[in-house]
């Protein structure tokens, strides 16, 4: 234990959770029932703070490291925090985890007989970050976001209690084209990370080298890159949708947004004719309001 307060429980806790509202599509909506908005919070701050470890994005003062048990010194390593986190999410299903989300999330993995497999993926991916930069081709792409989006699907499903084979499916591609549309968003930062996530068969398809991408503006071939990106992210979304009309009540309404948050994405990266590079085109509430519609009247 680390003796931490619970003030400082809470503003670790919030360091995190506080990105919900950054996220192109809806966490735990008010609609909800409150036990389902947070449960889903207890998952969204798990798949945050990984993220977070992987991106070394964490808050700066290094409490996260500090209640992960890492000493001060490698409180910048990210492999030496993906290896604590880890360690603490087994303390989750057999022990008392130290870090106050893992300790959040200990009840939901209780309650909902949710397995350690989901979330050792969700690790994997980001310590794959920390080694794989470039990616072969989109065969490569798909079993990254196998590891880095997919669980989170399966988690929801698990969590609300409607998980089934055709639905799990389903939810991948929602999952996997929700990845792709982060990434298309995110080719700047990215690349300021040493990562690109566009595959480079496809690069080299399109004429475009790695310097292109750190242009202020983009060419006439990274913005036909991206379009063909964003076709297969809008093809997974269209292949993924029927899982919306698969379940019922406030449930549908949270997967409409899902798939609506991508659709929306989708359309804002269209509007911006494929430049991503000036930074990430955001979906307006009005088109995200307009898309959820679409998904309810299953046009989608």
């Amino acid at each position: 234990m680390t003796g931490a307060g619970p003030a400082e429980d809470a503003a670790v806790r919030g360091a995190t959770l506080d990105k919900a509202v950054h996220e192109n599509f809806p966490v735990a909506p008010f609609f909800l029932p409150r036990a389902w908005r947070d449960d889903l919070m207890a998952l969204y701050g798990f798949a945050r703070l990984v993220d977070d470890i992987g991106d070394g994005d964490l808050a700066p003062g290094g409490l996260d490291a500090r209640h992960l048990g890492v000493p001060p010194e490698r409180a910048d390593d990210r492999l030496a925090l993906l290896d604590a986190f880890e360690t603490d999410l087994g303390r989750v299903f057999d022990g008392e985890p130290r870090h106050p989300l893992l300790r959040a999330l200990q009840p939901v993995v209780r309650g909902r007989a949710l397995t350690p497999e989901p979330f050792l993926g969700l690790i994997a991916a980001n310590r794959q970050d920390q080694t794989v930069r470039r990616y072969a081709d989109y065969a490569e792409l798909l079993a990254y976001c196998e590891l880095s989006a997919n669980p989170v699907g399966r988690l929801v499903l698990a969590v609300t209690g409607t998980s089934s084979p055709e639905r799990i499916r389903l939810s991948d591609k929602i999952c996997t084209a929700l990845q792709v549309v982060e990434h298309l968003q995110d080719v700047a930062e990215d690349l300021r990370r040493d990562r690109i996530y566009l595959p480079a068969d496809d690069m080299a398809r399109f004429r475009v080298a790695e310097a292109d991408l750190k242009a202020p503006s983009a060419g006439a071939s990274v913005r036909a890159l991206i379009a063909f990106e964003a076709d297969r992210a809008r093809q997974l979304l269209l292949e993924g949708a029927p899982l919306v009309g698969s379940v019922h009540g406030r449930l549908r309404l949270l997967l409409a947004g899902f798939v609506a948050g991508g659709r929306a994405a989708l359309h804002a990266i269209e509007t911006a004719a494929y430049d991503v590079l000036p930074g990430p085109p955001k979906p307006t509430k009005v088109r995200l309001l307009r898309e959820v519609g679409v998904m309810l009247r299953g046009e989608g």
